[in-house]
C-alpha cells in the first residue's frame, strides 16, 4: 500500500472527525444558547471542511480493518455536563484540524493553508464560547463574596460555596506574590469545584497564570483596555465605580460588571466616602452589564437595597465572619436574593 493512500485514509478520517464535532457545537450554539451568529462560523467551517472532503479521499476509507475503530477510554463514555461535552468536541475538532493542516501539505499544497486558517476560527470560537458562559454564570449570580485575610480562609470560602455562593473574589494586600498565587490558585480550583467563578483582585499577572475567570480593578489600578489586551477576550474583568461618569466609562471600555459603592460606610476602605444615592439610582435605571452593590452591607441593611431593586451584592464581613458561612449564604439567597 503506497504512501499516497495512507495519506488519503488520514486525510478522511479527520475530516470525518472535524465535521463531526463542529456540528456538535454547532447544535448547541443553534438550539442552546440560541446564538445565531456562532451557529453560522460553525455552519461555514462545516461547509468549508466539506469542500475538502472529495469523493477520491472517500474511496481510500476501510473503517472494517482500522485497528482504532474500538479504541476508547472512559471519559469519552460519559460527560457530566454540556461544558464538558462542548471542550470534548472542541479539542477533538482542533486536534483533527492540525493532522489536516500537517498531512495536507504532503497531498495538496493549499491544504496546510486552509486548515491552519480554519484552526484558528475555531480557537476564536472557542473563546467566544467561554466567555458566553462566563457571562451567563456572571449574570445569574447575585451573590459576591471578596475575601478578608483569615487564618481558615479555605474553609470558610467552602462553606459559603456549598451554601451557593457563584462568585469569588481573592483580594489580600500584605502578602508575599509567591504565597499569593499558591491560595489564589487554591481558591480558584475550589471554586471550579463547586461552578463558582473565581475572580483576582487586581492582579492581571496572576489572575492569567492561574486561569482565574477573571479580574477586578479599581479607577486607579491598570485600564480595562490593558487588561483586557493582557488577559485576553473569553476572561471577565469587573471595575469599582462610584458616580455615572465612571460606569459609562467602563461599559465604554468592556467591563463585564462594575461594583457600585461603597453603599455605606466599611472599615474595609474608611477612606472612601459613601455614593450618593442618585447614583444609585441611576445604576438600577440605566446600567446594561451586571454590576454588584458592594460597601458595608450587612444583615440590618441589605433589605433597604434590595427593597430598591438592588439584584447582585458584594459581601465581605456578612459572610467571612458568619459562624456558619454555608447557613449564612443559604439565608441571604433564600430571603433577599432569590
Amino acid at each position: 500500500m503506497n504512501n499516497n493512500f495512507l495519506i488519503s485514509q488520514i486525510l478522511d478520517a479527520n475530516l470525518d472527525r472535524a465535521r463531526e464535532g463542529i456540528r456538535v457545537i454547532e447544535e448547541w450554539c443553534r438550539f442552546g444558547i440560541k446564538k445565531g451568529h456562532l451557529a453560522k462560523t460553525c455552519k461555514d467551517i462545516r461547509q468549508e471542511l466539506a469542500l475538502w472532503h472529495t469523493y477520491e479521499l472517500r474511496l481510500s476509507r476501510n473503517t472494517e480493518n482500522d485497528p482504532g475503530i474500538d479504541l476508547s477510554h472512559p471519559k469519552e463514555e460519559v460527560k457530566n455536563n454540556v461544558e464538558e461535552l462542548l471542550q470534548a468536541n472542541l479539542c477533538r475538532v482542533q486536534e483533527a484540524l492540525r493532522v489536516l493542516e500537517e498531512y495536507g501539505k504532503l497531498y495538496d499544497s493549499k491544504m496546510g493553508k486552509s486548515f491552519k486558517k480554519i484552526r484558528y476560527e475555531v480557537y476564536i470560537l472557542e473563546s467566544s464560547l467561554i466567555r458566553y458562559s462566563n457571562h451567563k454564570q456572571l449574570c445569574k449570580a447575585s451573590i459576591y463574596l471578596i475575601t478578608s485575610p483569615i487564618k481558615n480562609l479555605f474553609s470558610v470560602v467552602e462553606s459559603s460555596l456549598k451554601g451557593g455562593l457563584q462568585i469569588l473574589q481573592y483580594r489580600e494586600k500584605n502578602i508575599s506574590d509567591s504565597s499569593y498565587i499558591k491560595v489564589a490558585r487554591k481558591l480558584c480550583e475550589l471554586c471550579h469545584q463547586y461552578d463558582a467563578l473565581f475572580i483576582m483582585n487586581d492582579r492581571v499577572d496572576i489572575a492569567l497564570a492561574i486561569n482565574a475567570d477573571g479580574v477586578h480593578i479599581g479607577q486607579e489600578d491598570i485600564s480595562i483596555k490593558i487588561a483586557r489586551e493582557i488577559i485576553g477576550p473569553q476572561k471577565i474583568i469587573g471595575c469599582s465605580t462610584t458616580n455615572p461618569l465612571e460606569m459609562e466609562k467602563a461599559i465604554e471600555e468592556g467591563a463585564d460588571y462594575i461594583g457600585v459603592g461603597p453603599i455605606y460606610p466599611t472599615p474595609n476602605k474608611p477612606e472612601k466616602e459613601t455614593i450618593q444615592s442618585d447614583y444609585l439610582d441611576y445604576v438600577i435605571n440605566k446600567c446594561t452589564i451586571p454590576w454588584f452593590a458592594i460597601g458595608g452591607i450587612n444583615i440590618d441593611n441589605i433589605k433597604n437595597i434590595t427593597d430598591l431593586g438592588v439584584k447582585q451584592v458584594a459581601v465581605i464581613r456578612l459572610i467571612m465572619e458568619a459562624d456558619n458561612p454555608e447557613e449564612m449564604t443559604k439565608f441571604l439567597l433564600k430571603n433577599y436574593l432569590s
